[in-house]
């Protein structure tokens, strides 16, 4: 399933045995639109075609629900979803990820998952920040309430300087370009013309066409700092001769 999209990864071939063991792998924030999966919608299908689910939270975890478990919360799907994946970057600050899942599944994946028999736990420092930082955001929403203002305050200050930001209803700003060598040059000018880096996005990552710059505030990112960022940005784009929002 490409990054960006809500179309449903199920697929159409009836060819497959009923029995067949069948999972379900989506994300509740694609990251490169900003817009959420349908976890609801796609639960209902797997009850329906006895599959699993393995959602990815890698975007949603400290970010959203009611003490910052994922998006899977907030929408009171959360029980329903057989395996949730997270991580302890991003939002947490820290580094690493995890799985919630029945304990059967965990010590499956324990006992034959290349990717965790082969590395090393956190170093303690590293586990200690880990829970500081989750157990913080578990009790407070200031921080998540100041996210998502400071996410639409950006949307509006590049809109209002007629920037092409694509629509999303979460806290990811993604602004269309649709050229790849445009989409790093003025990658490049805003790190070399204004000290500011923003990482290009290209295929494979989105669809050819569809470039993109993609911006995530923080809540600690102040008016001053974004309307500096929309400054740079302004220069960039009439300096490239892109187009601006209709």
């Amino acid at each position: 399933m490409s990054s960006g999209t809500t179309t449903s990864p199920i697929s159409k071939d009836s060819s497959a045995p009923a029995d067949a063991p069948k999972l379900i792998a989506f994300e509740s924030v694609y990251s490169m639109d900003g817009d959420f999966g349908p976890i609801g919608a796609i639960c209902d299908l797997a009850d329906k075609y006895g599959a699993i689910t393995y959602l990815d939270e890698v975007h949603g975890v400290g970010l959203y629900g009611p003490r910052g478990a994922g998006v899977a919360a907030r929408d009171g799907v959360m029980q329903r979803v057989d395996i949730i994946e997270g991580t302890l970057a991003k939002a947490f600050g820290v580094m690493g990820g995890y799985i919630a899942a029945s304990a059967e599944i965990v010590d499956c994946i324990r006992s034959f998952a290349p990717g965790f028999i082969f590395t090393t736990s956190l170093p303690p420092v590293l586990t200690a920040g880990v829970l500081a930082s989750v157990r913080h955001l578990k009790e407070s929403d200031v921080e998540r309430a100041k996210l998502q203002e400071r996410a639409a305050r950006l949307k509006k200050l590049m809109t209002d300087a007629g920037l092409p930001v694509m629509s999303s209803p979460s806290h990811v700003v993604p602004v269309f370009v649709g050229d790849a060598v445009l989409c790093k040059q003025v990658s490049d000018a805003l790190l070399t013309d204004h000290g500011i880096y923003v990482q290009p996005i290209n295929f494979p990552t989105v669809p050819r066409g569809t470039e993109r710059l993609r911006f995530t505030p923080s809540p600690l990112h102040t008016d001053a700092m974004m309307e500096e960022l929309v400054r740079a940005l302004d220069a960039a784009w009439t300096a490239h001769h892109l187009k601006r929002a209709a």
